[in-house]
């Protein structure tokens, strides 16, 4: 199953506001009063997720090119 245009349109704007959100929470992170202070664990699961979420769209895509 070859991915069409509209999906791979789908998957790209996917990847972009997961990086979006990526970006505004590293942002976020480095504007913290207090840089000594680690970053609560839900901050870095979610920005985790985010990363894994980025890495499945692309490897996803990758594999249906190589197939294309």
């Amino acid at each position: 199953m070859e991915l069409d245009l509209d999906e791979s349109s789908l998957a790209i704007g996917r990847i972009e506001r997961a990086l979006s959100r990526i970006e505004k929470a590293l942002a976020n992170a480095s504007t913290r009063t207090s840089p000594s202070v680690a970053e609560p664990a839900a901050d870095q699961s979610a920005l985790k997720a985010e990363v894994a979420a980025v890495i499945g769209e692309l490897d996803r895509l990758i594999a249906e090119a190589d197939r294309g």
